[in-house]
């Protein structure tokens, strides 16, 4: 679909979305939410009886029902700044980057809830990191003791069920708050299941035609403890987390005396340490200071095997143990200069270590790998500022200025040491011209995170490839445009459409390495061209009580010259569309909650130096049903199905005239699942 096309659409669903709210009497803000000055500074305010007919256990559950918001809980990159979500709690962001938004509000009592804040572009006091639209979900401080117990399960059609789950215990008393977190994890594929491989030669001439399956699942033992109250004046927020987890996946291929199995399996360790500290220093100062320890110690191993007509070929196996650990210190000071004007600066400085063993053998022989042991060091610092001024009731703008520094120092199997320096600047302008009405527009430079593992080689047995490191990884560079516009109707209802465009400096792809192998680079500058459309439309006016539909897709345009043909082509893993169409009802004399998404067409692309991997699915389906006959139980189930989805694999002969050795096609059929979940709060 061209981008005229795609124009010409969304003008037509904005047309529309007009229509819509061009009937009947408008409102500021949806029936149970705040109006007049705080929407027009671009801030919504959610009352818990806003949520009533929708019967919430948690606040997780509340803030998955405010119109226009869909939860991140963040890119988990290294460093805090930007890597975090768009979730605050009491004006303030988990204590740890991995006790992520949603997190804290699925152990959250609904009754706890005092009111919640939708904020779009910005507001005085608070730190959008990025974000045109995060929540603010503000707390009680009344006397509470609460414990909840969940059960859950993942039941396959002809796979591997798994069954977990936890035990929260929360308490609060005034300004103090604390609490406890067993969890017995799941990890689960909606992309197994039975299917069938199909390799032709370049003549077209079939290969390979076998039967092909596979499985994989998972799980993580934690516990968790928070803590939040007042120390020296100021508050401090605490959480501490010590885990075990496992992954496992196997893959078979089978036709008349074939027979070729792979295995993979991951193990982990890996624990973590927030504190966060915020007190006023002055009238209108407030100093806010963070302090991040992770770490994580696993192991890995994969193996292939291959016999043919009886006979066994040399196994390979391919194993990895490794550490990684990552340190913050970040401290800000605040200054809230009037009611429309606040001023922010600070400091952040990390330190992130990545260290790992690998090995690789044919038959017990081992196989030479480039970096195949190394270390990584980063140290990083970072000095940042920022302004928030609510120019008048209708307009607000926020700019910003990071300056960060960084030294990545590897050792082991390459010696090697850089530095870089960069500047990011950030501004956002957020105007509502007049109710229900805003326009958002963004302009920013952000740094991509390098992945250590990138560094070190890898492999993919199951393809039959392993990957080298790379030791000349840089970070990958965006200057963001983005401008969004908002409508809101009927209460609920929402039109939104964003376009943004993104100049990529140092795109990170794949690469060609010396010896035949291949791994992850910078293959030059590219583009990302993205057009957004969010719907949300309340049903209750055309007869359909407590119904709303919604759509929403990004359609990406991504590019970029490949490395090994110097022609243009997309930019791997980025999907050109996928749509998401869905209904949703409250019967509240029911007690029941139940609702449909439709996913018409899925689909990526990866662009390897010696082969490409495309893979499209279509007609995902996913519903969902949940009963809560008291205030303190709810019973959800869920059903997860969808078509066949293929895999097509073109491995070239050779990298100079790009013949094709052979064209591998993988039907699966994935498997049918139920998830279960029973939630008693006592």
């Amino acid at each position: 679909m061209t981008r005229t096309i795609l124009l010409a659409t969304t003008a037509l669903v904005l047309t529309a979305g007009s229509a819509f709210a061009a009937e009947g009497p408008q409102t500021t803000a949806p029936v149970g939410a705040v109006a007049g000055d705080a929407s027009q500074r671009g801030v919504l305010v959610f009352q818990p009886d806003f949520f009533a007919a929708q019967r919430p256990n948690t606040a997780l559950d509340m803030v998955g029902r405010v119109p226009g918001f869909a939860v991140n809980d963040g890119s988990g990159a290294r460093g805090f700044e930007g890597a975090v979500g768009n979730i605050l709690i009491n004006s303030n962001r988990p204590a740890s980057k991995n006790d992520t938004g949603s997190n804290v509000l699925s152990r959250t009592p609904a009754s706890q809830v005092e009111r919640i804040e939708l904020i779009r572009g910005g507001a005085p006091g608070i730190d959008m990191q990025g974000y045109p639209v995060i929540v603010n979900v503000i707390l009680k401080t009344a006397l509470s003791r609460q414990s909840v117990v969940t059960w859950n399960a993942s039941l396959f059609d002809g796979g591997q069920d798994v069954f977990g789950g936890s035990y929260q215990f929360t308490a609060s008393e005034g300004d103090r708050s604390w609490g406890v977190t067993l969890s017995d994890g799941i990890g689960t594929s909606d992309s197994n299941g039975p299917g069938r491989t199909i390799r032709r030669d370049g003549a077209g001439g079939i290969i390979r035609d076998e039967f092909y399956e596979n499985d994989s699942y998972g799980g993580g033992r934690s516990i968790r403890g928070n803590y939040s109250g007042p120390v020296a004046g100021g508050k401090l927020d605490a959480t501490a987390r010590y885990g075990v987890g496992d992954w496992q996946e196997w893959s078979q291929q089978s036709a008349s005396g074939v027979r070729r199995e792979s295995d993979y399996l991951y193990e982990d360790k890996d624990g973590e340490l927030g504190l966060t500290y915020t007190r006023p220093i002055m009238p209108r100062w407030t100093l806010e200071a963070r302090a991040i320890h992770e770490f994580e110690i696993s192991e890995e191993v994969s193996t292939g095997r291959e016999a043919l007509n009886g006979v066994v070929r040399p196994e390979q196996r391919f194993s990895a143990e490794g550490e990684s650990s990552e340190s913050i210190a970040r401290a800000l000071v605040r200054h809230e200069r009037s009611a429309a004007l606040t001023f922010e600066a600070g400091g952040e400085v990390a330190y992130n270590m990545l260290e790992v063993r690998q090995a690789f053998t044919q038959g017990g022989v081992a196989v030479p790998l480039p970096s195949a042991s190394v270390k990584v060091e980063e140290t990083r610092g970072e000095a940042f500022s920022k302004a928030t001024w609510r120019v008048n009731p209708k307009l607000t703008l926020e700019g910003g200025l990071r300056l960060e520094t960084s030294t990545i120092k590897q050792s082991g199997d390459a010696d090697q040491e850089k530095s870089f320096f960069y500047a990011k600047p950030r501004l956002l302008a957020t105007w509502t011209p007049i109710a229900n009405n805003q326009l958002r527009v963004r302009f920013e430079r952000e740094l991509g995170q390098l992945e250590f593992g990138d560094f070190a080689a890898s492999a993919e047995l199951e393809d039959e490839t392993v990957y080298g490191g790379n030791v000349d990884l840089e970070p990958e560079q965006r200057w963001i445009s983005e401008i969004t516009y908002e409508r809101r109707f009927w209460g609920e209802g929402i039109v939104s459409i964003g376009y943004r465009h993104d100049k990529i400096i140092g795109v990170i792809d794949r690469l060609p390495l010396p010896g035949g192998l291949s791994a992850t680079g910078n293959i030059g500058d590219g583009t990302l061209d993205k057009l957004s459309v969010n719907i949300v439309v309340p049903l209750d006016r055309i007869g359909i009580k407590g119904g709303r539909f919604t759509a929403k897709n990004d359609w990406n345009e991504t590019h970029v010259t490949d490395p090994t043909t110097g022609r243009d082509r997309p930019i791997s893993g980025i999907r050109p569309t996928q749509a998401n169409i869905g209904f949703q009802q409250d019967l509240v004399k029911a007690k029941t909650q139940w609702g449909v998404n439709w996913l018409p067409l899925l689909g990526q692309g990866t662009y390897d130096v010696d082969q490409t991997n495309v893979w499209r699915g279509s007609n995902y389906y996913e519903a969902f049903v949940e009963y809560k006959p008291t205030p303190t139980l709810a019973l959800r189930a869920q059903l997860n199905l969808w078509d066949d989805f293929t895999i097509r694999r073109t491995v070239f002969a050779d990298r100079t005239t790009r013949a094709v050795a052979f064209v591998e096609d993988r039907a699966i059929d994935p498997r049918t699942f139920v998830s279960l979940r029973i939630r008693k709060t006592f």
